[in-house]
């Protein structure tokens, strides 16, 4: 790292060291050169990706295990727009990713075209901000990205460098010294109300959300749900905030409809429902106005005002879910809930639903691949019918034990996901799942985690078939278009890119192969071949 940045890129790459990132990710062209440079000297390791997509995901995989902003670098034109679908998936997974672009100086541009679009001008519906950066703000502008990407609800801001701005000399201003922000309360007589309320409560429920881990709050959450004896769904993001054993958790919820048909009803009835740092983007339709806040008691607490009218509340809190939950507590004595027992059979009922003695089929590979990984494996999901198979049969003891994307639900992102997390933490074991149609996507990147040295365990589960579009085509009765492909060979992609690559048919090969991809000396494709309409009643 050098000890005096001179040109503005060094002030911007100096300033996102500052805030704790070490890596980026992209594909450089001439116009972000300096950028590049910029990082590398300031600290931050540039990885070169094969896709924007992919480099954007790897970032996401990295910042979910240091926790500090993620780096996307896209260069001029088709550079960025390729980051699109990553940058859109960010502002709903609630990621911080700040996106750097390279882009022809404003003066040049008014008589050259060839690549020039307003990055800008795309980047403003997907993002919470975005700026053109000029050489004397560098150092106040990356402050400023950061303190928005970061602040709730977290999300991506881009930053435009023109050419001639990065590799112009830059004012070194001191750092800003933001202070700290204090955790807000709730108090008077809003408090006393929702006091009042939990006191009264015989049936409280408890639906978990992602700003939880935003806050810091883990520890605060499961002291309140233990003294209170008040049982909890998570959503996906939120998945292990509390060990998923833990005798109060009812796992995650808001993309299975064989999940929703057992959790629901308890949901509606609840007497008390506490939405704690409780996001509905993750949730599918089914939970849309899962509770009846005009006779069911409902308190929201929340990090930012109910926009999104997926559901109401008696009482919306905005304010720190820690801090809120501590007030909460206080005065108010614990007593018997749910005398009916409602929740723990609705518990037996889910796991019974999804059992894991499945001879073979995806929910076979799962229950396998659980019990012989060892349980601080951290794993990614991509989109698909395995990912709803997946949600909720894999075990989460920590928070982001297992991530995804559960807001946008695309495709593509459970490789990146995992070479990011591989490389952020290489002593863990790492898996990722795709289906084919997914990792076929990004099969390229396979060449990145040889590159990089990083050792996940790729599973895929392969069945020639978009498998959760085919099985929305028959539900409609719709004849079968658009949805099948040719088999391929994944362990000779695995091969080709450097890697080890195993085809499995049974609980037995799969066990054989997850063994030894554990001690291997490089990645691992496992091809798990699955029969058509294997989901079917499963999800």
């Amino acid at each position: 790292m050098t000890d005096q940045p001179r040109r503005a890129a060094d002030i911007l790459a100096r300033r996102l060291y500052d805030a704790g990132c070490r890596h980026a990710f992209g594909m450089p062209g001439g116009e972000v050169l300096t950028l590049v440079d910029a990082l590398e000297r300031a600290g931050i390791r540039f990885v070169l990706c094969k896709h924007e997509n992919a480099a954007g995901f790897m970032a996401e995989g990295v910042h979910h295990r240091d926790g500090a902003p993620a780096i996307l670098v896209g260069t001029l034109g088709p550079g960025l727009l390729n980051g699109i679908n990553v940058v859109a998936n960010a502002q709903q997974d609630r990621v911080p990713l700040i996106v750097l672009s390279g882009c022809v100086d404003e003066a040049e541009a008014l008589s050259y075209t060839h690549q020039v679009l307003d990055h800008q001008a795309v980047m403003r519906p997907i993002t919470k901000a975005t700026f053109r950066m000029s050489a004397e703000g560098a150092g106040v502008l990356a402050d400023k990205a950061v303190a928005i990407a970061m602040s709730p609800r977290q999300g991506p801001v881009h930053i435009d460098v023109p050419i001639s701005v990065a590799e112009a000399p830059g004012a070194v201003l001191p750092a800003p010294g933001r202070g700290r922000v204090a955790a807000v309360a709730p108090h008077g007589a809003d408090l006393a109300r929702a006091q009042a309320w939990l006191g009264e409560a015989e049936r409280p429920l408890a639906v978990v959300g992602l700003d939880v881990l935003r806050d810091g709050s883990g520890q605060i959450l499961r002291a309140f749900l233990e003294h209170f004896g008040i049982p909890f769904v998570t959503t996906y993001k939120a998945k292990g905030v509390l060990p998923e054993d833990h005798p109060l958790c009812l796992g995650a919820a808001g993309l299975s409809p064989l999940a929703d048909c057992h959790l629901l009803p308890l949901v509606r009835e609840a007497d008390l429902v506490l939405g704690i740092g409780y996001d509905p983007i993750e949730m599918r339709t089914g939970w849309r106005h899962a509770w009846e806040a005009d006779r069911q008691r409902v308190i929201d607490i929340v990090a930012e005002p109910n926009t999104h009218d997926m559901h109401y509340a008696t009482l919306e809190i905005v304010a720190d879910t820690g801090a809120a939950l501590e007030a909460l507590a206080q005065g108010v004595p614990a007593r018997p809930r749910w005398p009916g027992g409602q929740p723990e059979a609705t518990r037996a009922t889910l796991s019974a639903a999804f059992p894991a003695t499945e001879p073979w089929g995806p929910a076979g590979v799962i229950a396998e691949a659980r019990a012989v990984l060892p349980a601080e494996t951290l794993a990614s999901a991509d989109s698909g019918a395995h990912r709803i198979l997946l949600s909720q049969m894999w075990r989460c003891d920590e928070p982001k034990g297992l991530v995804q994307s559960s807001g946008l639900c695309t495709m593509g992102c459970a490789v990146p996901l995992a070479i990011g997390m591989a490389l952020a933490e290489p002593e863990r074991p790492v898996v990722s799942f795709s289906g084919d149609a997914g990792f076929l996507m990004v099969a390229g990147e396979l060449a990145t985690a040889k590159e990089l040295g990083v050792r996940p365990i790729f599973v895929v589960f392969v069945d020639a078939s978009l498998a959760l579009i085919e099985l929305k085509q028959r539900q409609r009765q719709m004849p079968n278009r658009g949805v099948d492909f040719a088999q391929h060979d994944f362990v000779a992609m695995g091969r080709a890119f450097g890697g080890e690559g195993v085809t499995v048919t049974s609980r037995a090969e799969l066990r054989a192969a997850l063994e030894a991809a554990m001690v291997a000396e490089s990645f691992t494709v496992i091809a798990a071949t699955i029969g058509r309409e294997a989901y079917d009643g499963r999800i």
